[in-house]
């Protein structure tokens, strides 16, 4: 569990821009600022003016921006945004026995170098003595109800990783894509085609090579972020 180190901060979003800034209205003051967006997506369905968001304010008093958004309310439940989590809750995941595929990995390592200039996000070693490589991914679009979706814009540094889980399959090891979903509404996930067909595209053709494929949803308070059960993640027509 990801637990905030103090309590939340309520405020109202205005707007969020540049990719990292959002500009807020704190609740208690009615003091308007600017605040850290630890998100580079699109963040689709959850940038809306006037929206209840939840902040946290660093230790750190040299920061520039000493708030971040961590959470959002959205269709009636709240939603994590910060994209530096997700390792942490698929660590805790998998040590916790979440992704009934991942129970006979030893300890977890992070950004270890493989591939073409790449790091995956966590690998470990099987009792077989086989290699475990683990790409992670944040999920928090829904645009129908239940179904998560990912991506919620392109990324072509996804489909990258995608083939070079592929490649390392094929050199004899495993290779997993663990989607995080934080968000507590979602019972499946689905790929975005619309919004990415190349990224479809490469895990259809990742899933032919071999590349496996779960989920894990969270549940979410003010006080902090659990990983609570795993959820399948749902193929496209191409790779069936």
């Amino acid at each position: 569990m990801v637990d905030f180190a103090s309590p939340l901060l309520p405020a109202r979003l205005l707007r969020r821009y540049k990719r990292f800034l959002a500009d807020v209205v704190i609740e208690a003051s009615g003091e308007e600022t600017t605040v850290h967006c630890p998100n580079p997506g699109a963040m689709m369905g959850l940038k809306e003016p006037g929206s209840r968001v939840w902040l946290s304010r660093s230790a750190n008093r040299a920061r520039k921006l000493p708030l971040t958004l961590e959470l959002v309310e959205a269709d009636g439940t709240l939603v994590g945004i910060n994209t530096g989590l997700p390792n942490r809750l698929a660590e805790d995941a998998i040590g916790a026995g979440l992704v009934s595929a991942l129970t006979d990995i030893g300890t977890l390592r992070r950004e270890v170098k493989y591939g073409i200039n790449s790091r995956i996000d966590l690998t470990g070693t099987q009792t077989d003595g086989r290699t475990v490589y683990i790409e992670v991914k944040n999920v928090h679009l829904m645009r129908k109800a239940s179904l998560a979706e990912f991506p919620d814009c392109v990324t072509a540094r996804g489909a990258k990783h995608l083939r070079e889980l592929a490649d390392q399959v094929e050199a004899g090891h495993r290779s997993v894509m663990l989607y995080v979903v934080q968000r507590t509404d979602c019972d499946r996930i689905a790929l975005a085609e619309d919004l990415d067909p190349a990224y479809a595209t490469a895990f259809a053709a990742a899933r032919r090579r071999g590349v496996e494929a779960y989920g894990v949803r969270c549940d979410i308070t003010v006080n902090g972020i659990d990983p609570h059960v795993e959820i399948p993640v749902l193929d496209p027509p191409q790779s069936r």
